[in-house]
């Protein structure tokens, strides 16, 4: 193979990597991702919950799947959505980390958006450990659809949309965990926010259901038995 055969076919190469970039180069792409790292949706549904029209969310979903970044199956009329391995899902993971780490906007929005209410959050090892010791309840307070998908084991369901009329579901003796969908989703700050000016004890998971999976942990789908 000749240098300049050679130099073309590694440009080649680098396009190719380029071209998954150029997919992940939108905010609302990414959003995307992040609802279906929680479990596979409909079109529909997905724009209903990114808050875009039907029309753009099939576009971002077509770029995302042209990249190789998700897959679809049909049922009847429907075309559902999924991550297309968890490989897309530790990039998606690592890329909201390494933006934090070195982007100097990333801290600054991400605590305008969360907030900073100064709740103890706990890890995923400490969580496993308090529940094995009977410590604490754990809630999850993500769309129901989302809890059915894949849920920490033995956790509660309750939407954060529906928590403040439903507290009285939760003991109120016991401390609770409270846990979204990953470590930037505003769903359990939320919850925390409002089961404290409650007068109820209640924490963080440090993380969230995507970092659950990505650890291989235990979880469990559909409602409890």
């Amino acid at each position: 193979m000749s240098d300049a055969t050679r130099a073309q076919a590694k440009g080649f190469l680098y396009e190719a990597f380029a071209a998954s970039g150029k997919a992940l180069a939108s905010g609302k792409r990414l959003e995307l991702l992040d609802l279906l790292a929680q479990g596979e949706r409909t079109v529909e549904a997905l724009a209903k919950a990114a808050g875009l029209n039907l029309t753009t969310a099939s576009a971002h979903l077509q770029t995302l799947k042209q990249a190789g970044f998700v897959a679809t199956r049909r049922d009847g009329v429907r075309i559902y959505y999924r991550l297309a391995g968890d490989d897309v899902a530790q990039l998606f993971a690592l890329l909201r980390k390494v933006a934090e780490a070195h982007q100097a906007a990333v801290p600054q929005a991400r605590e305008a958006y969360l907030g900073n209410d100064g709740a103890v959050e706990v890890s995923r090892e400490e969580l496993c450990a308090r529940v094995r010791a009977g410590e604490v309840v754990v809630l999850d307070v993500r769309p129901v659809e989302e809890y059915l998908a894949g849920h920490i084991p033995g956790a509660l369901s309750i939407p954060v949309a529906e928590l403040a009329d439903r507290i009285g579901e939760l003991p109120a003796d016991v401390e609770t965990v409270v846990y979204c969908r990953g470590e930037y989703c505003v769903l359990a700050y939320d919850a925390v926010r409002l089961l404290t000016d409650r007068g109820r004890r209640a924490i963080r998971l440090s993380d969230g259901m995507l970092e659950w999976r990505l650890s291989a942990l235990p979880v469990e789908t559909g409602a409890p038995a």
